[in-house]
């Protein structure tokens, strides 16, 4: 299948991408990053790349943008701002709200003046969709939350659904991605390798989580599997505690979890993001059960033992 790929030069297209490669897709990878080939070992001679900012409406009159539009049968959108890389300043949050829902208004309006019609989207929202509790339980069914990322995963899920008539679309709510070389446990292998580690907040905080390997693999099973259509949370079967995250993480490692990095200096850092660390979300997948998919990593121990040996 010819793929195009937006927003898949970070931490999970570093695996994406070479599993898709292996599978014999043809890809194009549309980033606004200049892209590291040897970071993500990628042959030269295997990917096409363009360089556009996605979020701007002009890059979408790009002549070869536009050829490898109507030569796709397939496309991934990641695109957007790192949520948690920076402080939540207004122009932050404008910057995430933009790298975001201007691509994904921005690809389906290119789509539908062009007349072309791909076989699948998949496009990326988060299970930030919910909002955040510490006591509630949310599924694909359950109503959106009313902070800054609920109304954004509402707004980006709406401009996704302007895809073309024939086009199937999946919707990822992605939870908190775990892997060794980036995101959360990225941050926080180094602390609790010194010695340093603890629980963020009050620690009884949700942390609903996959494992960067199963989300790579759910991508691509939804890519080519017709059976796949509409909103998944893309959440591993085992929410747990912030708590029984670091304790675990601290076993793994063999070191203490003594210290808890108190939730002011957390807000310090993110500003009003700090609320989604602090507060969580318990989410669950009712669409994604072991007829499916088959999870290389359902438990928090199997993903922590396999990333901590890494």
């Amino acid at each position: 299948m010819r793929i195009l790929l937006l927003g898949c030069t970070g931490f999970i297209g570093k695996e994406l991408i070479p599993k898709l490669l292996d599978e014999g897709h043809e890809l194009c990878i549309v980033s606004r990053k200049n892209i590291n080939r040897f970071r993500l070992k990628i042959p030269l001679n295997q990917i096409s790349f363009l360089r556009l900012n996605l979020s701007d409406k002009k890059q979408w009159q790009d002549i070869y943008l536009i050829k490898q539009l109507k030569l796709c049968e397939g496309i991934v959108n990641l695109a957007g701002e790192p949520i948690a890389d920076k402080r939540w300043n207004e122009e932050q949050k404008l910057e995430i709200k933009n790298s975001r829902i201007n691509t994904t208004s921005l690809l389906m309006g290119t789509l539908k003046r062009l007349r072309i019609t791909p076989k699948v989207i998949i496009n990326a929202s988060a299970i930030g969709f919910y909002g955040t509790s510490i006591t509630n339980e949310y599924n694909e069914n359950s109503s959106n939350g009313n902070d800054f990322l609920a109304d954004l995963c509402k707004s980006w899920e709406y401009e996704a659904n302007k895809k073309p008539s024939f086009t199937r679309l999946v919707i990822l709510r992605i939870g908190i991605v775990l892997g060794s070389d980036g995101g959360a446990l990225g941050k926080m292998l180094p602390i609790f390798k010194l010695g340093l580690g603890g629980p963020i907040g009050k620690g009884d905080q949700w942390m609903s989580w996959i494992h960067k390997t199963d989300l790579c693999n759910l991508i691509m099973t939804a890519l080519i599997n017709k059976k796949y259509s509409g909103i998944y949370n893309a959440v591993a079967p085992d929410p747990v505690t912030m708590k029984s995250f670091s304790e675990l993480l601290a076993k793994f490692l063999k070191r203490p979890n003594l210290i808890p990095v108190p939730g002011l200096s957390l807000k310090i850092f993110l500003g009003e993001g700090a609320k989604l660390v602090l507060e969580g979300q318990k989410v669950i997948s009712k669409r994604i059960n072991s007829k499916l998919f088959k999870f290389k990593y359902p438990l928090l121990s199997q993903a922590l033992a396999a990333e901590t040996k890494k």
